[in-house]
């Protein structure tokens, strides 16, 4: 238990923030969470743990055990051409790690753990906050106003929170030139047990059985675009965006394609990456993809489950003194985090290659005989690239 008991608002119910959460109620805060969106998430792509660090985190947390039991049945990643030919094929352990489970599965287990101790606050987010001599003045977009101790951003690579702190995302984001999209489509194709990928140069595609109805596919698409012009919430435009960005595109994509405007959930941004020079000022911090995020490569949940559990652990060992812990934090957390976006560096040229071919002979080399070993090692090395001290929490 800390020497003193804490008011600590987390903005965002993702990953990161409900895992902040069960830290710091563990220590003996009071804590309020934040979200946006009107309940926890569904959906979304699945998320895989690797590597002695990931796994020891889970299981500090009490849910590996649970994490197994809802993992999804991974398979092998076929890399196909445009008749639908298989060129290659890589491990189950190269896309899904050490265990695999979906987002919103994994989402709604954090939350489970937290919401009979924590508030949640749905439906709203932070508008403003001014620091004061004591805390944190909030002003919330419903007109509420409240004050904290300490304010958490978890809230991902759009970070309000950040936003409000530090400045324009723009000073922070750094775009690789290319553009991903998730949605779901039948699955014609009849899919099962395994993952297709299908590239052409500077596009790609990658189809999988979703984890709860195989007679759907969760289809991930990405492209290169160095400036594409629309709005974050503009669904409409961002679906015309990619069908124009896949015009003429060959294997099934057409297929595929024509049923952007069936689809629910639907997942349009940039591939890019948040690099800051700080992660704290004053009494708030950015944990996960608020702070030092990559859209897609970078182990986002480890790296976020991580996170939360290395700023909880140096606000226990500082007594609820932000002022020491924050420094300590982020000197734990940047390596491990640079680490990590450097493995996300090369997310879009895997699956939208300029070279096609150039992309296949080096897969192939390397998930082929005594290599195999070599490229789960290559997988796991930024995962463990950190050593997790054993917090009094």
């Amino acid at each position: 238990m800390t020497n003193t008991t804490k008011r600590v608002l987390i903005s965002g119910a993702g990953l990161a923030g409900p895992a902040m959460a069960h830290w710091l109620l563990r220590d003996g805060h009071d804590v309020t969470v934040v979200e946006r969106a009107p309940a926890i998430r569904d959906g979304g792509q699945a998320v895989d743990f690797r590597g002695e660090a990931h796994m020891t985190m889970l299981e500090r947390m009490g849910i590996l055990d649970e994490v197994r039991r809802r993992r999804t049945e991974g398979g092998p990643l076929v890399i196909i051409d445009a008749e639908g030919t298989e060129q290659l094929r890589l491990p189950a352990s190269f896309t899904g790690g050490a265990v695999e489970i979906a987002r919103g599965d994994l989402s709604h287990l954090l939350h489970d753990l937290t919401k009979d101790r924590a508030e949640y606050l749905f439906g709203d987010s932070v508008a403003a906050m001014s620091e004061t001599a004591g805390g944190v003045d909030v002003a919330f977009d419903s007109g509420a106003r409240r004050g904290f101790d300490l304010v958490i951003g978890a809230d991902g690579l759009h970070s309000n929170v950040r936003g409000l702190t530090f400045g324009a995302e723009s000073r922070f984001l750094k775009r690789s030139g290319y553009h991903a999209a998730l949605f779901d489509a039948p699955n014609h194709l009849g899919l099962s047990g395994r993952s297709l990928m299908y590239s052409e140069p500077g596009r790609g595609c990658l189809v999988y059985p979703a984890e709860r109805d195989q007679d759907t596919l969760t289809v991930m698409c990405v492209f290169a675009a160095d400036a594409v012009d629309y709005h974050r919430r503009d669904v409409a435009a961002q679906k015309r965006l990619l069908a124009e960005a896949y015009a003429g595109a060959g294997w099934e994509l057409p297929t595929l394609l024509s049923h952007l405007d069936d689809t629910g959930a639907f997942y349009f941004d940039a591939i890019g990456q948040i690099h800051m020079d700080r992660y704290t000022s004053g009494r708030v911090a950015l944990i996960g993809d608020a702070g030092y995020g990559a859209t897609m490569g970078g182990m986002g949940a480890g790296m976020s489950l991580i996170a939360s559990y290395v700023l909880a652990g140096e606000l226990a060992a500082a007594g609820g003194d932000h002022t020491v812990a924050f420094p300590r934090y982020e000197e734990q957390i940047r390596g491990y985090a640079k680490a990590c976006q450097r493995v996300a560096d090369g997310a879009g040229g895997f699956f939208a290659p300029r070279n096609v071919r150039r992309r296949n002979r080096v897969y192939k080399i390397l998930s082929s005989g005594l290599l195999v070993g070599l490229l789960d090692r290559m997988t796991t090395k930024a995962a463990n690239s950190i050593r997790l001290k054993d917090y009094a929490v």
